[in-house]
């Protein structure tokens, strides 16, 4: 089933999956070869309430509840009916994401956070021709290497995003399949970036 609508709103069940969705477009407007990006997710009736100027900057001055030209609707309380996306300042070169975001505290008005990163990867049926020696700790950098010589790899733009409450969703590109309807989503698609992001939420 197409994750978009024919005015080009995605097609979502819920305000997480939506505003992932939303994300994969906006990067995907911007091309590949691009750096990670990480965005703030935000209630968009508590902005629109406490940030109104912000909010018209953003083109979402509209009713309550109304969704605004970039899909994004409104909504309040513990559970958002709509989240807007907010990007942040460009990370820092040289470090480690796993790192960058372990520096990150978000304010109490930030119900959630997401990340789009692009990567190589290999399907299940090469994975098991990796080297060993290239599988153990301290290999990584060989490994990247390896990976980006091997004539079945894929790109990927991985879109993750996470909730204070836990909820999490992700978006996964393929470079060789770079469409809307192609798009693949689900809360565990990659495990490891959605709980680094979960952890900037944590005391």
């Amino acid at each position: 089933m197409d994750n978009i609508t024919d005015d080009g709103t995605p097609l979502a069940a819920s305000p997480l999956t939506r505003a992932v969705l939303e994300i994969d477009e906006y990067a995907a407007g911007l091309g590949w070869d691009q750096p990670a990006r990480l965005f703030a997710l935000v209630d968009t009736d508590r902005l629109r309430a406490e940030e109104p100027v912000l909010a018209d900057r953003l083109g979402l001055g509209g009713e309550s509840g109304q969704d605004d030209p970039a899909g994004r609707g409104g909504g309040s309380g513990a559970a958002p009916a709509s989240l807007t996306p907010v990007e942040q300042d460009e990370l820092p070169a040289g470090i480690p994401l796993d790192e960058f975001l372990g520096t990150i505290a978000w304010p109490d008005a930030v119900a959630g956070c997401a990340m789009t990163v692009e990567r190589l990867m290999l399907p299940p049926s090469a994975e098991t021709s990796v080297p060993r020696e290239l599988q153990e700790e301290g290999a990584e950098e060989r490994l990247a290497r390896w990976v980006a010589e091997h004539p079945e790899r894929r790109e990927v733009r991985m879109t993750v995003a996470v909730l204070r409450d836990g909820a999490r969703e992700t978006a996964l590109r393929l470079r060789e399949k770079d469409s809307p309807t192609e798009v693949l989503t689900g809360p565990d698609l990659v495990p490891g970036l959605a709980e680094a992001l979960a952890g900037t939420f944590t005391d």
